[in-house]
């Protein structure tokens, strides 16, 4: 079956793809414990891939208190930039594209897999319920503490900032995380945002913050350098939004107007919403669609404009070649689930190339 669409070049903003195939932002636990650096392993993992038209790294905290889970990167420190630097050169050098996720957790946390100076914060001090992945087993996750507003001011700048580090280390772009429960996710709903003032209450409010960070990050380093990612109604790490639709409906609608390179918003049928349908109505036509998409029914969803491009996640874990086995037609070696999150190569970058 040919694949015409997925193989045809396109342009997000500022950043030019070669196909329509785009690597998902997967959380692996590869960084290095102390100073959450990326490695060598990264860069053979990353280079491995860099045949899809853009890559969307692991998520990438741009704090201290914004790391929640162990061994997840960061982009704060000069040293973080000039280890990322050596992924970014090693893509680039394999005619690959590549952002950096920004991912800030807020509440979904465990102090065992932060700084010991780090905390744990949030719109508002209402604790998460489950369980997160720790060296020492599953823990609960952390109460955590209500950003003042000045802190709020601080965090949005630290966004901003990890905006310009990513282009320091050679990143094509960024990618603000705004679904899963994170932060932006926590402002966004009001489950866990349970605020008086100007960031909590109306929806207005409640979009201000992820609003906001965005706007810092397209004028820290040019709007088609910036994308997002969201999914309406997921109720992972214990989110939940009265009316996500309402919600969903006005923050694009204001986001569109950043004019921003890519919206990247995961389907999910489960929550009653057809995010797709509500991310087209309110934001437009620069979108790159996720979720369990083979490769003939991604090719057809773009031949249909329900987006620009589709995003792969776990088939491109156990497929670095991804793209050419689905040009040509080569099956998929499958994923060992037991290997996601250990430390080393096993799992990571030793899944081989097809003949």
């Amino acid at each position: 079956m040919t694949m015409n669409n997925l193989f045809t070049p396109v342009q997000f903003g500022e950043i030019q793809l070669s196909n329509r195939i785009v690597m998902a932002p997967m959380t692996r636990s590869r960084a290095t414990v102390t100073g959450d650096l990326v490695t060598d392993l990264h860069v053979e993992y990353y280079r491995q891939r860099a045949t899809a038209g853009l890559i969307i790294s692991e998520g990438t905290q741009p704090s201290r208190n914004g790391k929640g889970y162990c061994r997840t990167p960061g982009i704060y420190n000069k040293e973080q930039i000039a280890a990322w630097k050596k992924v970014t050169d090693a893509v680039h050098a394999e005619g690959g594209r590549i952002v950096c996720q920004i991912m800030h957790v807020g509440r979904v946390a465990s102090q065992l897999n932060k700084e010991s100076d780090a905390e744990t914060v949030a719109p508002s001090a209402i604790m998460a319920v489950g369980e997160i992945f720790t060296e020492q087993g599953m823990k609960p996750l952390d109460p955590p503490r209500a950003l003042t507003l000045e802190e709020i001011a601080g965090v949005i700048q630290e966004i901003r900032l990890s905006a310009a580090n990513a282009i320091e280390a050679g990143f094509d772009g960024v990618e603000l995380h705004c679904t899963s429960g994170y932060l932006p996710a926590q402002f966004l709903a009001t489950g866990s945002n349970q605020r008086d003032d100007l960031y909590g209450g109306s929806v207005e409010n409640r979009c201000r913050f992820a609003l906001e960070a965005l706007a810092a990050m397209a004028d820290e380093i040019g709007p088609g350098r910036v994308g997002f990612r969201i999914c309406p109604g997921h109720p992972f790490n214990d989110l939940h939004d009265d009316d996500p639709e309402q919600t969903f409906a006005y923050f694009l609608a204001q986001a569109a107007q950043l004019k921003l390179a890519f919206l990247h918003v995961i389907r999910m049928p489960s929550t009653g919403l057809d995010n797709i349908a509500l991310a087209k109505k309110y934001y437009g036509d620069a979108l790159i669609i996720n979720e369990s998409y083979d490769a003939a029914e991604a090719d057809k969803a773009l031949a249909d404009g329900d987006g620009q491009a589709v995003s792969f996640g776990r088939l491109f874990i156990s497929n670095p070649d991804y793209v050419r086995r689905v040009k040509d037609g080569i099956a998929m070696a499958d994923m060992d689930v037991k290997t996601l999150y250990i430390e080393g190569p096993q799992g990571y970058t030793d899944y081989p190339f097809a003949e």
